[in-house]
Protein backbone atom coordinates (compact mmCIF):
# COMPACT_ATOMS: atom_id res chain seq x y z
CA UNK A 1 0.00 0.00 0.00
CA UNK A 2 1.26 3.47 -0.89
CA UNK A 3 0.29 6.42 1.32
CA UNK A 4 0.71 9.93 -0.03
CA UNK A 5 -0.15 13.13 1.81
CA UNK A 6 -0.29 15.98 -0.69
CA UNK A 7 -1.80 19.37 -1.30
CA UNK A 8 -3.96 18.63 -4.33
CA UNK A 9 -7.19 19.21 -6.20
CA UNK A 10 -9.26 16.34 -7.52
CA UNK A 11 -11.54 16.11 -10.56
CA UNK A 12 -13.74 13.15 -11.48
CA UNK A 13 -14.67 12.84 -15.15
CA UNK A 14 -17.21 10.25 -16.24
CA UNK A 15 -20.98 9.82 -16.20
CA UNK A 16 -20.94 12.49 -13.51
CA UNK A 17 -18.36 15.17 -12.78
CA UNK A 18 -17.09 16.31 -9.40
CA UNK A 19 -14.41 18.73 -8.19
CA UNK A 20 -12.48 18.99 -4.93
CA UNK A 21 -10.56 22.29 -4.62
CA UNK A 22 -6.92 22.47 -3.59
CA UNK A 23 -6.33 21.23 -0.02
CA UNK A 24 -4.12 18.79 1.95
CA UNK A 25 -5.41 15.22 1.54
CA UNK A 26 -4.43 11.59 2.05
CA UNK A 27 -4.18 9.45 -1.11
CA UNK A 28 -4.27 5.66 -0.72
CA UNK A 29 -3.03 3.48 -3.58
CA UNK A 30 -3.66 -0.20 -2.87
CA UNK A 31 -2.16 -3.31 -4.43
CA UNK A 32 -5.50 -4.16 -6.09
CA UNK A 33 -5.10 -0.95 -8.15
CA UNK A 34 -7.72 1.10 -6.33
CA UNK A 35 -7.07 4.77 -5.56
CA UNK A 36 -8.97 6.73 -2.90
CA UNK A 37 -8.71 10.31 -1.66
CA UNK A 38 -9.40 11.09 2.01
CA UNK A 39 -9.85 14.12 4.24
CA UNK A 40 -9.24 14.16 8.00
CA UNK A 41 -12.88 13.35 8.79
CA UNK A 42 -15.74 11.12 7.49
CA UNK A 43 -14.29 8.05 9.27
CA UNK A 44 -13.31 5.47 6.60
CA UNK A 45 -15.30 6.97 3.71
CA UNK A 46 -13.19 8.63 0.97
CA UNK A 47 -14.00 11.95 -0.68
CA UNK A 48 -13.56 10.32 -4.07
CA UNK A 49 -12.15 7.05 -5.37
CA UNK A 50 -11.64 4.71 -8.31
CA UNK A 51 -12.26 0.98 -7.98
CA UNK A 52 -10.18 -1.58 -9.90
CA UNK A 53 -9.44 -2.38 -12.62
CA UNK A 54 -7.72 0.92 -13.18
CA UNK A 55 -4.33 2.36 -14.09
CA UNK A 56 -2.38 5.28 -12.61
CA UNK A 57 -0.25 7.60 -14.76
CA UNK A 58 2.02 10.11 -13.00
CA UNK A 59 3.47 12.99 -15.00
CA UNK A 60 5.07 16.40 -14.35
CA UNK A 61 2.65 19.31 -14.54
CA UNK A 62 3.78 22.94 -14.44
CA UNK A 63 0.56 24.93 -14.46
CA UNK A 64 -1.25 26.78 -11.67
CA UNK A 65 1.70 26.20 -9.34
CA UNK A 66 1.33 22.41 -9.53
CA UNK A 67 4.26 19.99 -9.70
CA UNK A 68 2.51 16.86 -10.92
CA UNK A 69 -0.70 15.48 -12.36
CA UNK A 70 -1.92 11.96 -11.66
CA UNK A 71 -4.55 10.43 -13.91
CA UNK A 72 -6.37 7.30 -12.74
CA UNK A 73 -8.32 5.67 -15.58
CA UNK A 74 -10.86 2.90 -15.11
CA UNK A 75 -10.08 -0.06 -17.35
CA UNK A 76 -13.68 -0.76 -18.35
CA UNK A 77 -15.65 2.51 -18.23
CA UNK A 78 -12.83 4.89 -19.16
CA UNK A 79 -13.85 7.22 -16.33
CA UNK A 80 -10.98 9.26 -14.90
CA UNK A 81 -9.88 10.58 -11.54
CA UNK A 82 -7.46 13.48 -12.05
CA UNK A 83 -5.29 14.68 -9.17
CA UNK A 84 -3.42 17.96 -9.65
CA UNK A 85 -0.68 17.98 -7.00
CA UNK A 86 0.79 21.22 -5.73
CA UNK A 87 3.01 19.78 -2.99
CA UNK A 88 3.88 16.29 -1.74
CA UNK A 89 4.23 16.26 2.06
CA UNK A 90 4.71 12.51 2.54
CA UNK A 91 5.11 9.52 0.23
CA UNK A 92 5.74 6.01 1.53
CA UNK A 93 4.95 2.42 0.56
CA UNK A 94 4.34 -0.61 2.79
CA UNK A 95 3.97 -4.30 1.96
CA UNK A 96 1.01 -5.53 4.03
CA UNK A 97 0.83 -9.08 2.65
CA UNK A 98 -2.31 -11.18 2.49
CA UNK A 99 -4.88 -10.15 5.07
CA UNK A 100 -6.28 -13.05 7.15
CA UNK A 101 -9.76 -11.55 6.93
CA UNK A 102 -12.26 -10.35 9.47
CA UNK A 103 -12.81 -12.53 12.53
CA UNK A 104 -16.57 -12.73 12.92
CA UNK A 105 -18.48 -12.73 16.19
CA UNK A 106 -20.16 -15.91 17.37
CA UNK A 107 -23.57 -15.24 15.85
CA UNK A 108 -22.18 -14.18 12.47
CA UNK A 109 -19.85 -17.17 12.26
CA UNK A 110 -22.67 -19.52 13.29
CA UNK A 111 -24.97 -18.01 10.64
CA UNK A 112 -22.35 -18.79 8.02
CA UNK A 113 -21.96 -22.35 9.27
CA UNK A 114 -25.72 -22.97 9.42
CA UNK A 115 -26.43 -21.51 6.00
CA UNK A 116 -23.60 -23.56 4.47
CA UNK A 117 -25.06 -26.72 6.03
CA UNK A 118 -28.55 -25.88 4.78
CA UNK A 119 -27.79 -24.03 1.55
CA UNK A 120 -31.07 -25.25 -0.01
CA UNK A 121 -32.90 -22.80 2.24
CA UNK A 122 -31.97 -20.30 -0.48
CA UNK A 123 -33.64 -22.45 -3.12
CA UNK A 124 -34.08 -25.99 -4.32
CA UNK A 125 -31.10 -27.33 -6.22
CA UNK A 126 -28.54 -24.97 -4.63
CA UNK A 127 -25.16 -26.62 -3.90
CA UNK A 128 -22.06 -25.60 -1.95
CA UNK A 129 -18.66 -24.95 -3.49
CA UNK A 130 -16.96 -23.99 -0.20
CA UNK A 131 -17.00 -21.72 2.82
CA UNK A 132 -14.37 -18.98 3.22
CA UNK A 133 -13.50 -19.05 -0.49
CA UNK A 134 -10.11 -17.26 -0.76
CA UNK A 135 -9.54 -14.10 -2.81
CA UNK A 136 -6.65 -11.64 -2.93
CA UNK A 137 -8.53 -9.27 -0.59
CA UNK A 138 -9.94 -11.80 1.85
CA UNK A 139 -12.27 -14.81 1.94
CA UNK A 140 -15.83 -14.82 0.61
CA UNK A 141 -18.15 -16.22 3.28
CA UNK A 142 -19.86 -18.76 1.00
CA UNK A 143 -19.38 -19.63 -2.66
CA UNK A 144 -22.10 -21.84 -4.10
CA UNK A 145 -24.17 -22.61 -7.21
CA UNK A 146 -27.86 -21.98 -7.70
CA UNK A 147 -30.35 -24.34 -9.37
CA UNK A 148 -29.17 -23.16 -12.80
CA UNK A 149 -25.52 -23.94 -11.85
CA UNK A 150 -24.63 -20.24 -11.83
CA UNK A 151 -21.95 -19.18 -9.32
CA UNK A 152 -23.18 -17.18 -6.32
CA UNK A 153 -21.04 -15.35 -3.74
CA UNK A 154 -22.72 -14.81 -0.37
CA UNK A 155 -21.61 -12.24 2.21
CA UNK A 156 -23.12 -12.79 5.67
CA UNK A 157 -23.53 -10.14 8.37
CA UNK A 158 -25.45 -9.94 11.59
CA UNK A 159 -26.49 -6.38 10.68
CA UNK A 160 -26.40 -5.47 7.00
CA UNK A 161 -24.84 -2.05 6.42
CA UNK A 162 -23.59 -0.23 3.32
CA UNK A 163 -19.99 -1.26 4.02
CA UNK A 164 -21.01 -4.94 3.77
CA UNK A 165 -22.45 -4.31 0.30
CA UNK A 166 -19.23 -2.52 -0.69
CA UNK A 167 -17.22 -5.49 0.59
CA UNK A 168 -19.26 -7.95 -1.47
CA UNK A 169 -18.95 -5.68 -4.53
CA UNK A 170 -15.14 -5.87 -4.28
CA UNK A 171 -15.30 -9.67 -4.01
CA UNK A 172 -17.54 -9.88 -7.08
CA UNK A 173 -15.18 -7.71 -9.13
CA UNK A 174 -12.36 -10.16 -8.42
CA UNK A 175 -14.37 -13.36 -8.80
CA UNK A 176 -15.77 -12.28 -12.15
CA UNK A 177 -12.23 -12.10 -13.53
CA UNK A 178 -11.94 -15.88 -13.11
CA UNK A 179 -13.30 -17.53 -16.29
CA UNK A 180 -13.92 -20.76 -14.35
CA UNK A 181 -16.37 -18.96 -12.04
CA UNK A 182 -17.81 -16.08 -14.09
CA UNK A 183 -20.45 -14.88 -14.24
CA UNK A 184 -20.75 -14.58 -10.45
CA UNK A 185 -23.71 -12.85 -8.83
CA UNK A 186 -23.96 -11.74 -5.23
CA UNK A 187 -26.29 -12.33 -2.30
CA UNK A 188 -26.08 -10.09 0.77
CA UNK A 189 -27.49 -12.00 3.76
CA UNK A 190 -28.07 -10.67 7.28
CA UNK A 191 -30.45 -10.85 10.21
CA UNK A 192 -31.28 -7.20 9.63
CA UNK A 193 -30.54 -5.14 6.51
CA UNK A 194 -30.65 -1.35 6.61
CA UNK A 195 -32.75 0.39 3.92
CA UNK A 196 -29.71 2.24 2.55
CA UNK A 197 -27.86 -1.06 2.16
CA UNK A 198 -30.81 -2.54 0.26
CA UNK A 199 -30.86 0.44 -2.12
CA UNK A 200 -27.11 0.15 -2.80
CA UNK A 201 -27.35 -3.62 -3.25
CA UNK A 202 -30.18 -3.23 -5.77
CA UNK A 203 -28.10 -0.66 -7.67
CA UNK A 204 -25.18 -3.13 -7.79
CA UNK A 205 -27.40 -6.03 -8.93
CA UNK A 206 -26.97 -7.82 -5.58
CA UNK A 207 -29.86 -9.75 -4.01
CA UNK A 208 -30.69 -9.26 -0.32
CA UNK A 209 -31.83 -12.07 1.98
CA UNK A 210 -32.93 -11.62 5.59
CA UNK A 211 -31.86 -14.59 7.72
CA UNK A 212 -33.83 -15.90 10.70
CA UNK A 213 -31.20 -17.23 13.10
CA UNK A 214 -33.68 -19.27 15.16
CA UNK A 215 -35.23 -20.85 12.06
CA UNK A 216 -31.79 -21.85 10.77
CA UNK A 217 -31.10 -23.46 14.14
CA UNK A 218 -34.29 -25.46 13.76
CA UNK A 219 -36.27 -23.69 16.48
CA UNK A 220 -39.97 -23.80 15.68
CA UNK A 221 -41.87 -20.56 15.70
CA UNK A 222 -44.37 -18.75 13.54
CA UNK A 223 -43.17 -17.31 10.27
CA UNK A 224 -40.69 -18.42 7.64
CA UNK A 225 -36.95 -18.16 7.16
CA UNK A 226 -37.10 -15.08 4.93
Amino acid sequence: MRLVIARCSVDYAGKLTAHLPMAPRLILIKSDGSVSVHADDRAYKPLNWMNPPCSLREEPFEEDGAVARWTVTHGKSGERLILTIQEVLHDTSHELGIDPGLRKDGVEAHLQELLAEHITTLGDGWTMIRREFPTAIGPVDILCRDAASATVAIEIKRRGEIDGVEQLTRYLELLNRDPHLAPVRGVFAAQEIRPQARVLAADRGIDCVTLDYDALRGIEHEGTLF
